[in-house]
């Protein structure tokens, strides 16, 4: 512990319980060379900060019983059973007592137990609090009592964090509210957000890499922040570690750093990015989903209420600019926007050509086609230019955006693999075929949800309650005859839909069609008149060989 001096100067004062067993080591090895004086012990308790007369009593316990430390008391301790007992009843002592008394008293030994204040103070005594809180809420509670260094300081585009955030708001889309979600990158020395995508629907890989294209981009509405990344790091979203974005960054070769999953402190840059935009935007926004609201049901705000989606995206922009620009985020040096610290930062920046990024986000078909004068064929679908007219017989590869088939673009398998332009669908839907479209599957997908919903209620057995250790009866009774008319019913529609032609037979044929001739076996003999023709079966004699009117034989 520590004390203040007269002239203010802070004097260091060592703690009685750790330094009295050296102190009365010493002391007793003076004693026994014969050494041993009142100024000794008054220097010993000085230092300690005790009396005297406690260094004295001391050194008659060292004589008398040969201890120089203090007497540990005894107490309980936690054992690898009471381990197990409190993981099951969720870190609960009075219960792990409960049952441990319960067992000793059912033994005969009920003494062996130590008491409930005994207990309770072994366990935060062997257990951290960490641990403590891990037996309670789990992985997520005993994290927040552990201690997170942070990485070392680097230069700008040493490092980029990426991450998805679902959005707390419902926005209005053609009529429909929807929560969006953002895709966006940070860089990590700067804290500035070097790209942004947002999509109405939980992203894909065309959001991935849309956002990493304008993070990479240092044109205009992009810059001034881009550049090539030195290692990107993301948290093992399926998104992120595509084929696609690794052969993207591949080309590039920028490193993708795959962080282990469920561990947001190791990219604590984004996270704290997404925990920012909530609290500083979001929240005041209509149609936040997670604003405070009294006790009674929640209403949601209607759509003519929302923002619609591009109002929300230009806000969502509008915010990062102010983030970039005007903002002063912690961590960085004297209070520095993060376009200041950017502009600061002497590390050089490697620039990729436009023209390199213009079909950064898009994929190859890997096949070669030819145009034709239908356009160009795809998912069997024609698309069409202006530009085609003429090139006809032209052979070309193809590349699109991932999960966007409106238009694709077109490129030559000679001259290096020259772009020739884009190409649109032939015969797109209109607004209102998509919307009446997206009715009538909203419909069935309702049907589709009613049913599903009756025949699990058909499925599942309801019991009554119980008072006692009984069985529970059926809610619902059937009688016999209820069940075998339901099952035959089954097994008819079964039948019905696996049915085999064995099974039905064949129908009448019409009376016009020749019949084939059966010809009876005959007994051998003189009698038999071998030029005399057989009638045909069921039809009067003469009519075998007879053509009908369709001139069938």
């Amino acid at each position: 512990m520590t004390d203040s001096g007269p002239d203010g100067f802070v004097e260091w004062v060592v703690p009685a319980g750790a330094g009295r067993e050296t102190a009365v080591s010493r002391l007793m090895a003076l004693d026994g060379r014969g050494e041993l004086g009142s100024v000794h012990v008054r220097l010993a308790a000085s230092a300690l900060g005790v009396s005297e007369r406690t260094v004295w009593s001391w050194l008659s316990v060292a004589r008398r019983e040969g201890r120089l430390s203090a007497r540990t008391p005894e107490r309980a301790g936690v054992s690898a059973d009471v381990r197990e007992r409190l993981v099951v009843w969720g870190g609960n002592v009075a219960a792990v007592h409960r049952e441990l008394l319960a067992e000793a008293v059912k033994a005969g030994v009920a003494d062996s137990v130590p008491s409930l204040r005994a207990l309770q103070r072994a366990v935060r005594q062997d257990l951290s609090a960490g641990e403590r809180a891990g037996l309670k809420g789990g992985e997520a509670a005993r994290r927040r009592y552990d201690v997170y260094g942070k990485r070392p300081r680097t230069h700008r585009n040493a490092c980029w964090e990426g991450d998805h955030k679902r959005i707390p708001v419902r926005v209005d889309l053609e009529g429909s509210a929807v929560c969006p979600w953002v895709t966006w990158f940070i860089d990590v020395a700067t804290k500035a957000i070097v790209g942004v995508a947002v999509t109405p629907h939980q992203p894909a890989r065309d959001a991935v890499l849309a956002a990493l294209r304008t993070g990479i981009s240092s044109q205009e509405p992009y810059g001034p922040f881009g550049g090539l990344p030195g290692v990107v790091r993301v948290d093992r979203g399926k998104e992120f570690l595509c084929r696609t974005v690794e052969r993207a960054l591949g080309a590039f070769a920028v490193l993708v750093d795959d962080l282990p999953a469920y561990k947001p402190y190791r990219q604590g840059t984004v996270e704290a990015l997404n925990g920012a935009v909530e609290e500083m935007l979001l929240v005041s926004l209509p149609g936040y989903t997670h604003r405070a609201r009294p006790a009674e049901a929640y209403h949601p705000d209607p759509v003519e209420d929302l923002l619609s989606y591009p109002d929300f995206v230009k806000v969502l922009l509008d915010w990062v600019a102010w983030w970039n620009t005007e903002h002063h985020p912690a961590g960085l040096d004297a209070n520095l926007t993060p376009l200041a610290a950017w502009e600061a930062d002497p590390a050089p920046v490697e620039d990729v050509a436009e023209e390199r990024l213009a079909f950064f986000a898009l994929e190859d078909d890997g096949r070669v086609r030819k145009i034709t004068t239908n356009g160009i064929s795809w998912r069997r679908r024609a698309y069409i230019a202006p530009w085609m007219a003429g090139h006809v017989g032209m052979r070309v590869r193809l590349r699109y955006l991932p999960h966007y088939d409106g238009r694709i673009e077109v490129f030559s398998t000679e001259e290096w693999g020259r772009h020739l332009g884009s190409a649109h669908l032939a015969e797109a839907a209109t607004v209102e075929q998509r919307r009446a479209l997206s009715s009538v599957r909203e419909k069935k997908a309702r049907q589709l949800k009613a049913d599903l919903k009756a025949a699990e209620k058909l499925r599942k057995t309801r019991y009554t309650a119980t008072t006692t250790a009984a069985v529970p009866r059926p809610r619902r009774t059937v009688t016999s005859s209820q069940a075998e008319a339901e099952i035959a019913r089954s097994r008819g529609v079964d039948l019905a839909a696996r049915a085999l032609p064995d099974l039905i037979p064949p129908r009448e044929p019409p009376a016009s069609w020749a019949r084939p001739v059966v010809r009876p076996r005959r007994a051998a003999g003189p009698q038999a008149d071998a030029g005399q023709p057989e009638p045909a079966e069921g039809g009067p004699p003469g009519a075998a060989g007879v053509r009908d009117d369709s001139g069938e034989r």
